[in-house]
């Protein structure tokens, strides 16, 4: 392709992008109604002998690639977790692509390191985060890492490091470490406990209350009988918006147990902690100034593409000792002096994308307002969701919502629940997922799309209640 080529190319695919999340999304039905294998039956076996063009290549996209997906950017789209984009996002994210940058050390590329870094600092102030966690602190600092599984992992590994002193295994044997969650917790710490050698045999299931928040009550009783029988607690999630219900562990509470037993205290807030942003909003990150790590995914609900989770540390002292490996070619001055960050040394890869550059548009571009009202409109639809659903006797709310999931069940039982699921999600209009609390099966309905308003969220309540 040359330069003039991909010149026309670019501005073909930006008019198809601005098009698609302008309405042209709703083409398609919210899922897809192809079969495993369909897709790759549809194109070549084999690859090109040579180039055919971009047109064949956008009529592919347009033909087989978008009707194949599900459709996240959808008005109708209530499953999951939002998973938005923006303008601007996008923007960052081609100069990014453009810029082609390996932003592993600070020296490979300064200005990324150091917007970076001032991206993160930027953050704390809007989410109002406790100063501990500014690069400027003494020990503290941020990161962005491409998901909240990534920031539970290196969580998990800064606090194993701290609890055997830099050493690996505690008296050789990793089965004595014991780490700490609820059912509600996302199962990215079962992941990470395996990829730390800890092991899922470790994971203590602490128990919830009715609002399916952590009980600090049995953390201690737990820790205390895991200390009598010569294990080490060492650390414990706190999650400020769990996956299921969106239920908020009382994160001060869990500290004040921990904290006397040298239990490091990681607080998940990937889906809610960024409605931080709004003032009114930011009891959702309350306690998290007691963490010794935080993370929160502006990638879900805020807009910003994927991959994009921040990760703060009160101290990052057991952080890079958990990660830092400096082979002679990865050394540098500026490193060695410690008068900048080498990011590699805060993640699990070597290699980092200019992730940086995406938040930094979307900030600058749109600005904190457009974000703001995003998420007080998809709250206050919630709010009225779940007046509709207490309205219609067939129907029963389930946990809280004071955000911006409602989970609901159908008043027959778990299978009306599971065939009203099934029937909506057949008709390719909406799309909700299905979760358990309690034993109960209940619907999701996730209202956090950049396109999503009150109609959008009526439509599927219609649907629902014209179907059960």
């Amino acid at each position: 392709m040359t330069p003039e080529q991909f010149r026309q190319a670019g501005h073909q695919l930006i008019d198809w992008i601005a098009d698609y999340l302008d309405g042209g999304v709703e083409r398609w039905p919210v899922t897809s109604p192809v079969q495993p294998g369909e897709v790759r039956a549809q194109l070549p076996a084999h690859p090109p002998a040579i180039a055919d063009g971009f047109d064949p290549l956008m009529a592919d996209i347009e033909q087989i690639i978008v009707p194949g997906l599900t459709q996240w950017q959808h008005p109708n789209f209530f499953a999951y977790f939002p998973a938005n984009t923006s303008y601007p996002a996008v923007l960052g994210d081609l100069l990014a692509a453009g810029l082609g940058t390996q932003g592993m050390n600070w020296v490979t590329s300064p200005a990324c390191t150091e917007l970076e870094t001032l991206l993160m600092d930027w953050m704390l102030e809007l989410l109002d985060l406790p100063e501990k966690f500014r690069s400027t602190s003494a020990r503290g600092g941020g990161v962005i890492h491409g998901s909240a599984s990534e920031a539970t992992l290196t969580s998990i590994l800064a606090a194993r490091w701290r609890a055997t002193d830099g050493a690996v295994n505690v008296d050789g044997d990793t089965s004595r470490l014991v780490a700490y969650c609820t059912a509600q917790s996302h199962s990215s710490i079962e992941k990470g406990l395996r990829i730390a050698g800890v092991g899922t045999s470790q994971i203590r299931v602490v128990d919830h209350d009715d609002a399916f928040a952590m009980d600090p009550g049995a953390l201690a009783n737990t820790i205390d009988a895991d200390l009598a029988a010569g294990l080490k607690p060492f650390w414990v999630c706190a999650t400020a918006g769990t996956t299921s219900s969106l239920a908020f562990d009382p994160v001060a509470a869990i500290a004040a147990v921990a904290r006397p037993h040298g239990v490091w205290v990681h607080v998940d807030a990937a889906m809610a902690g960024v409605a931080g942003l709004v003032p009114e909003l930011r009891w959702v990150n309350d306690g998290v100034e007691h963490a010794d790590s935080y993370c929160t995914d502006p990638h879900k609900w805020m807009g910003i593409n994927f991959d994009c989770d921040l990760f703060w540390v009160a101290d990052r002292t057991a952080l890079l000792g958990a990660l830092s490996i400096l082979p002679e070619y990865l050394r540098s001055q500026a490193g060695e002096t410690g008068s900048a960050i080498d990011y590699r040394d805060w993640q699990v890869p070597l290699g980092r994308r200019f992730r940086a550059l995406k938040l930094w548009f979307a900030l600058r571009l749109d600005g904190i307002g457009a974000i703001q009202e995003h998420f007080r409109r998809n709250v206050a639809d919630a709010q009225t969701l779940a007046q509709w659903v207490a309205d219609d006797p067939r129907f029963q709310i389930v946990g809280s919502h004071r955000l911006n999931l409602v989970c609901i069940a159908h008043a027959d039982g778990d299978q009306a629940t599971d065939a009203l699921i099934d029937a909506a999600n057949a008709t390719r209009q909406t799309m909700l997922t299905r979760t358990l609390l309690n034993g109960r099966s209940v619907i999701r309905i996730s209202i956090g799309g950049r396109a999503t308003h009150e109609h959008h969220v009526r439509q599927t309540w219609q649907l629902l209640q014209s179907l059960a």
